[in-house]
């Protein structure tokens, strides 16, 4: 019998592998080859969105999110075979301060809006690890039993440090899920209380969140935050919180009589809801097709969205720029220079940013 069957341990190794490792093979150099370059079939990656696949949806929001040039190119490229089937949607954005419920809140709303027969995408926009910028929440958890609704789509994807809490690309994702069927996209945001015009500037319809006890809440609640909301939502109007949310709501509604609408002819409401026991999210959906009604019959629905439209044309140059100017490791390497020098106080942060921005040194 060979010396290899008299053998039985799993931890046996064979003749012949010893000799590959520590020089002892012919190389024990690994030779690496260059990466192949992505190759992605555009036609049918359309086919397969506009057929409904998730798999493919997630995937094309994968290129457009990624940092790689390669795979933002093939994600540009589906994306403009898409643009004509995108735009017959309702976008809605939510926000609130953390803990409010607003996942709590988009689980329940959405999934009333999925048996109701609409297709339902979710752009939960989680906070970023200062460290990984991945997210730190996972959205998908927390709204599990939307998440296995055949109408429902869910997509978290980290803040990755943009003010007003939503991802730079949050406007091409949504314009895919638009493309994929999805009639409704509900936006949510970290709800960081600032450069909420971000989340204004992609929505049609803009919904605050807010809890009971207004008293001191409204003190602290920003005057610009409230004139940008479309309705306010006093969550969690349940139990025995239920009678101090409408004292909440009527607090709401006095301040709301003094301020700026957010659309001509709209008196801005303030609502309660519990998303616990599902009370009152059927008013939520009336106000909003209300609101689109009104909206669209005042031709401010489509010129809003035109708007929406050439501001983030505007926003993207801005963010270009950015990049282009981070992409210089001579200019990284400068900036390095000029930072020792201003923590060493032997030059005005003026004088290093004259300096940075100098014909010698921009380069």
């Amino acid at each position: 019998m060979a010396d290899e069957d008299k053998v039985t341990s799993s931890l046996h190794v064979k003749g012949g592998i010893i000799s590959q490792h520590d020089g002892m093979g012919k190389s024990s150099v690994k030779k690496f080859s260059k990466k192949k370059s992505l190759t992605i079939d555009i036609q049918s990656y359309n086919h397969e969105i506009q057929a409904g696949s998730r798999l493919h949806l997630a995937k094309a929001i994968t290129f457009i999110e990624s940092t790689s040039s390669e795979q933002q190119e093939i994600g540009q490229q589906i994306l403009k075979m898409l643009l004509p089937y995108t735009g017959n949607s309702i976008r809605i954005g939510i926000t609130g301060v953390p803990g409010v419920g607003k996942s709590t809140f988009i689980e329940a709303f959405g999934k009333m809006l999925c048996d109701l027969g609409h297709k339902v995408a979710v752009l939960a926009i989680d906070p970023s690890s200062s460290l990984t910028g991945g997210s730190i929440l996972g959205d998908k958890t927390r709204m599990e039993e939307l998440a296995k609704h055949p109408n429902a789509f869910i997509r978290p994807s980290p803040s990755a440090g943009t003010l007003g809490g939503v991802h730079k690309k949050s406007r091409e994702t949504m314009l895919l899920c638009e493309a994929a069927g999805y009639d409704i996209i509900l936006v949510e945001t970290v709800g960081v209380g600032q450069s909420e015009t971000i989340v204004r500037g992609m929505v049609d319809f803009f919904l605050l969140l807010a809890l009971t006890g207004a008293g001191d809440e409204l003190q602290g609640m920003k005057k610009g935050i409230m004139e940008l909301a479309d309705a306010i939502v006093v969550n969690k109007a349940d139990g025995h919180n239920e009678s101090l949310a409408k004292k909440t709501v009527a607090e709401y509604k006095q301040i709301l009589h003094f301020l700026a609408p957010s659309a001509p002819n709209w008196t801005t409401p303030a609502l309660a809801v519990s998303s616990l026991h599902k009370k009152g999210l059927d008013l939520v959906w009336e106000t909003i097709k209300s609101f689109e009604g009104k909206m669209t019959q005042q031709h401010f629905w489509q010129n809003r969205r035109k708007e929406q439209t050439v501001n983030w044309f505007n926003e993207m140059i801005v963010n270009r720029l950015y990049d282009d100017f981070f992409s210089s490791i001579q200019r990284k390497k400068r900036m390095k220079l000029l930072e020792q020098q201003v923590r060493e106080e032997k030059m005005t942060v003026s004088q290093a940013i004259e300096e940075l921005f100098s014909s010698n040194s921009y380069q």
